[in-house]
């Protein structure tokens, strides 16, 4: 089932063509990878599939419905989340307080404290839930300053998944986290995922490591316009992609 869909999308800013011409769908139990160089049009294509841009020409659709423009919350709603590459989280708020924000969100309940939300015994069990799928039960009563970076990624892709989306998008989920970490960071992720019940994910990485390994499809930008959209192995058996993309032969 297509969860995502773009149709022949352009973007304009000003005189300056950003996107020209894009479509492309992303279905049920896919992980999508968005690569390509600085100024490819990535950054773009990911606020108009979360319905933070309009195109100016052509279609976006989630589920079916047109989410031009439709702002994050309104996407939350509908069932996609975002995570940013620089993570959203309060240093000073305990790791259960900012799942505990993401959750009353979800369930828009209204609250005027933090500390209110941690006494709502439906808050504190669905807080519960999503840090054990992240294995970050130990660390609830924690300050997130005191978080190691790769554990502040997982909590702020935690809060997205307390979203409970059907499909969620990470921009860059490793950046900034030590090489050791990345694969450790992206298994959690993906496990997260399944247990979670999300449909599909898409990410924005920079690292072809973690494409290759991770990827069902790898849909490369350069110019604003779709250069592939293809399976790890054809992607990376291309040497005119690969060298697009980075500018350079990957190290196998």
């Amino acid at each position: 089932m297509t969860l995502i869909e773009t149709r022949n999308v352009t973007k304009k800013f000003g005189s300056f063509l950003a996107l020209d011409d894009i479509s492309l769908s992303i279905g049920d139990g896919e992980l999508v990878s968005i690569v390509g160089p600085n100024g490819a049009g990535k950054t773009t294509l990911v606020n108009l599939l979360t319905g933070q841009l309009a195109p100016t020409f052509g279609e976006v659709y989630f589920k079916g419905r047109n989410i031009a423009g439709v702002g994050p919350v309104g996407l939350a709603e509908r069932g996609m989340a975002r995570t940013f590459q620089l993570v959203q989280i309060f240093p000073e708020l305990t790791v259960a307080e900012t799942i505990a924000i993401a959750v009353a969100t979800q369930q828009t309940k209204q609250w005027r404290m933090f500390a209110s939300l941690t006494r709502d015994a439906a808050i504190c069990e669905r807080v519960e839930t999503v840090a054990d799928i992240f294995g970050l039960r130990a660390r609830l009563p924690t300050p997130s300053r005191f978080l190691s970076q790769g554990e502040k990624k997982l909590l702020d892709v935690a809060s997205a998944f307390a979203l409970r989306p059907e499909v969620i998008l990470l921009d860059e989920p490793t950046s900034g986290v030590s090489t050791a970490q990345k694969h450790d960071v992206m298994k959690t992720l993906i496990a997260a995922a399944k247990t979670a019940g999300v449909k599909s994910i898409i990410i924005v990485e920079h690292d072809m490591d973690l494409v290759a390994a991770y990827s069902h499809r790898i849909i490369a930008l350069t110019e604003g316009r779709v250069l592939a959209d293809l399976p790890p192995a054809a992607f990376f058996a291309d040497p005119h992609i690969i060298a697009t993309v980075v500018g350079k032969r990957r190290a196998h």
